[in-house]
């Protein structure tokens, strides 16, 4: 039996089957991420509820696991060298689960450099520039008189998506044929886009037919499906 009791946040989310891996999340973009490669891999896992409705992020509990208080987090029962590990940050647990189950990243070492700087574009662009947007679009920022940041985060947000649109003009994927983490990290975002954040006709979405068309094949794929549901709400 693995004993994972040495980890605080175990005491608030205690683990029913240790030796699987323990997520703790919430199906945000960032943690669908997380979700979807677990699914993908079929690697056996536990998932934890964190809410942000009653600030679980900022409990001792979880900031043991994620000290910038951010989901997700997971604890790996059979990390490096069968020793528990555990990670904070989607995109490093990303390469993490890629290199330890062997999938969803490219083995050539220069394509799999390629594979990560995508990936760096999500955690560096897509997220946080998507993200201001949706507070200045859908959230309080919308009542602010000057529109001036809400027309700044528009416009950036375009900017991406082009980037984009360029790069899937002949792909299946961003990475060509072959369905990685580059795409896991995006595409919840451009979903939460145009979806949650109600974005679609400020950033004239009509204009990335190729961002759409993987879009949507993302979205079709039943462990993406599944994935936006875990771990289920309470």
């Amino acid at each position: 039996m693995n004993d994972l009791s040495a980890f605080l946040v175990t005491k608030k989310w205690p683990a029913e089957h240790p030796e699987r891996l323990q997520l703790y999340s919430l199906p945000t973009p960032n943690g669908v991420k997380v979700s979807t490669m677990l699914e993908e891999t079929g690697l056996p896992y536990e998932p934890h509820l964190v809410r942000f409705d009653t600030n679980d992020q900022m409990t001792p509990e979880f900031l043991s696991v994620s000290p910038n208080n951010k989901i997700p987090a997971i604890i790996d029962p059979d990390g490096p060298g069968g020793k528990p590990l555990a990670l904070f940050e989607s995109g490093a647990i990303l390469i993490y689960l890629a290199d330890k189950t062997g999938k969803f990243m490219p083995h050539d070492p220069a394509e799999r450099y390629e594979a990560i700087q995508w990936l760096m574009f999500q955690m560096g662009g897509v997220g946080p520039m998507f993200g201001q947007l949706g507070f200045f679009h859908k959230f309080a920022g919308k009542e602010y008189e000057d529109k001036r940041p809400r027309d700044r985060y528009v416009a950036e947000t375009k900017r991406l998506l082009g980037v984009l649109e360029t790069r899937l003009a002949d792909r299946a994927w961003i990475m060509g044929n072959d369905y990685t983490v580059a795409d896991m990290a995006v595409f919840p975002w451009v979903r939460n886009l145009v979806g949650f954040y109600e974005a679609r006709e400020i950033v004239a979405f009509e204009r990335f037919p190729n961002v759409a068309r993987v879009l949507d094949a993302f979205l079709t794929r039943p462990t993406v499906v599944r994935a936006l549901d875990i771990p289920k709400r309470g």
